[in-house]
């Protein structure tokens, strides 16, 4: 079962302030389809023709959208990729960045490291905590078919004695750990911060699956490989946000191109339909989960939920946070995550695969959606969605 993390539409509070918008609204315009179609009688562009010449030949005739052949209809989409890369690599006003929609699968912006500034592309990813790019030396072929940092021409670099290793729970890397400015979102510069500089990756992040360069880790410092500091509290103490958060927005849909993430505050335009809940711990975004519920049904299907519900009652909300089941709130994935029992409950429920999770498409208008409890919210997720 894919449940997509966009469609959670939450925000999380803690010390920091952090803020993360999952959003799916549809007031920004997107790329649009840009497949040629036959779309009737007009003028003739091109043709197929049918036969060896034995039996004679027969033509039929292609009528092209917007009365444009195949090959300028390739350069059209080249032009339009073009541009939009280059619209993605700008910053917005207020901290923002642009992020680019590959497939409601991940999304990547734009960093500078070094100075003069290498650019490279990123998944600004809130289940990790490091910052890694490929390194100049590095021969993986997801290396050489990315941008790789070269340290000799930055004259900032300072170099660093130690390997690092990060597995993911898909892809693996390893490299070493130096230190350099770091310009995110046009404006804000981290001085001296920690990166690892690829010297191997694996199949993940080849092309044409990994269309990023690296990740830009916004977990906290105890969730760092290598003992590094996170860019996040690097931004705190260096004291470089107007406000101690920061704010995700994802669009879905083929024809929405991006999402945005601003630093240091929010898209105010959607603070009366936004939802504060609490985080815990000093790793990742992780809180507390109350309950999966379907449709208007009294079920609980996350295992183990008993057990909170009957010691709700007499914890402090700390106590409570411990006792309770936990969830990541993770930018860097597309999918929702959780143990086998609650999974397959739920599969169950709907008439799915337990296994594989596979239920015909025909069973959609029949399903109803799923609420997750989360910090003592609910969010809902329709089954379009999951």
């Amino acid at each position: 079962m894919k449940l997509a993390c966009v469609a959670l539409a939450a925000f999380a509070q803690t010390a920091f302030g952090a803020a993360i918008r999952l959003d799916d609204s549809d007031g920004t315009p997107g790329l649009e389809p840009d497949d040629w179609t036959i779309v009737g009688q007009q003028a003739a562009k091109n043709h197929i023709t049918f036969g060896d010449g034995s039996q004679g030949n027969f033509k039929i005739q292609l009528y092209l959208k917007d009365g444009l052949d195949p090959e300028s209809k390739r350069r059209q989409r080249a032009e339009r990729r073009r541009k939009m890369k280059n619209f993605a690599e700008k910053p917005l006003s207020n901290n923002t960045a642009i992020l680019t929609n590959v497939k409601d699968y991940y999304y990547y912006g734009y960093i500078g490291v070094g100075n003069p500034p290498q650019k490279f592309s990123v998944v600004f990813d809130t289940g990790s905590s490091n910052i890694w790019v490929p390194g100049e030396a590095c021969a993986s072929d997801a290396c050489t078919e990315h941008r790789r940092f070269d340290h000799a021409a930055s004259t900032t670099f300072q170099t660093g004695a130690q390997k690092i290793q990060i597995q993911y729970g898909t892809g693996f890397i390893a490299g070493d750990i130096g230190a350099d400015t770091v310009q995110v979102a046009g404006s804000l510069v981290l001085h001296n911060q920690s990166f690892a500089m690829t010297s191997l990756e694996d199949k993940t992040f080849e092309m044409p699956r990994s269309q990023f360069d690296g990740l830009f880790g916004l977990g906290f410092t105890g969730g760092a490989e290598g003992h590094v500091r996170s860019p996040v509290d690097t931004m705190l103490q260096q004291n470089i946000l107007g406000e101690p958060l920061f704010g995700i927005k994802l669009f879905r849909g083929s024809q929405r191109g991006n999402g945005e993430i601003t630093f240091g505050s929010y898209d105010h335009a959607y603070a009366k339909s936004l939802e504060w809940i609490d985080v815990y711990g000093d790793i990742f975004w992780a809180t507390t989960m109350e309950g999966i519920f379907y449709g208007d049904e009294p079920q609980n299907y996350l295992y183990g939920a008993d057990k909170v519900s009957a010691a709700s009652g007499a914890l402090s909300a700390e106590e409570k946070a411990r006792a309770s089941r936990k969830a990541l709130l993770d930018t860097g994935s597309s999918l929702i995550y959780g143990d086998p029992f609650s999974l397959a409950a739920m599969s169950t429920r709907i008439g799915a695969n337990p296994l594989s999770g596979e239920l015909p498409c025909s069973a959609l208008a029949s399903l109803k959606p799923f609420h997750f409890v989360l910090g003592g919210k609910r969010f809902s997720m329709a089954p379009e969605e999951y």
